[in-house]
């Protein structure tokens, strides 16, 4: 089955509303017309309205960067999902390593998170991802069974493609290392693999990520893997010429 490459940028806590703006004005000229894959910015909170605003009609996507599960209540400091759909948000990003690492998210709680943003009408990019120590004692399919079955456990089966999931290995994230493409490919056919355990069809139509130092000179070869159908990206995201270049990695 086909599956149209899907490049989304994690800005994570980057960029004020002015800055925001100046990037997709620069941004929206240069991809105006990359049908050959989804466009996707993931943005603080308080710039969603403005980078909705500014790609209205255009191919790019908006998505937060967390949601609590809840519609509403007394949640110091959440955002839920009807707060972003009101402001015309396509999708939201759940469980980054950040999130889990630095806030104590858990898979608990994505486990309720996932299909209250499906139900939203909300896409989601669910990520997941296993330690440098994981990986050396041989637990990265452990760790990462536990995270898709859990956050993925509330999702009606014919549900289960509508989820991208991003594997970032943790100590891939931010530290200029990057995955083999042997461990990238592994590691993704395993994801969909679990997926697969309860719906081949859903696995083969959903769309798994790569995400942990995606730069230009090193994307082409990992958004080529069977396996890996787009990124998840971070700090080059952030640079309107990165950003581009991995758009056009995403051709093939």
């Amino acid at each position: 089955m086909a599956r149209q490459p899907f490049i989304a940028g994690n800005w994570k806590m980057h960029k004020t509303v002015a800055e925001a703006e100046a990037f997709v004005q620069g941004l929206l000229p240069r991809i105006y017309d990359a049908d050959h894959c989804d466009v996707a910015l993931c943005t603080p909170f308080t710039a969603l309205q403005a980078v909705v605003d500014s790609t209205r009609g255009s191919r790019i996507e908006v998505y937060a960067q967390n949601m609590h599960h809840e519609a509403q209540g007394a949640f110091t400091g959440e955002v839920s999902a009807p707060m972003l759909t009101e402001l015309d948000v396509h999708g939201v990003v759940l469980g980054h390593s950040e999130r889990r690492q630095l806030f104590g998210e858990t898979d608990k709680a994505l486990q309720l998170k996932v299909p209250a943003a499906l139900d939203a009408g909300l896409q989601v990019i669910l990520c997941v991802g296993e330690t440098e120590e994981e990986r050396e004692a041989g637990d990265t399919e452990r760790r990462l069974r536990h995270q898709v079955d859990e956050g993925l456990e509330k999702v009606p089966t014919e549900r289960l493609g509508d989820v991208v999931i991003a594997y970032e290995p943790i100590w891939a994230i931010g530290t200029g290392q990057v995955a083999t493409p042997e461990q990238a490919q592994e590691a993704c056919a395993f994801v969909r693999a679990l997926v697969g355990q309860r719906s081949k069809e859903e696995a083969d139509r959903g769309r798994v990520l790569y995400g942990g130092s995606v730069k230009p000179d090193n994307a082409a070869e990992l958004l080529g893997l069977p396996d890996v159908d787009g990124a998840l990206v971070g700090g080059a995201s952030l640079d309107v010429e990165q950003f581009e270049a991995l758009v056009n990695a995403a051709k093939g």
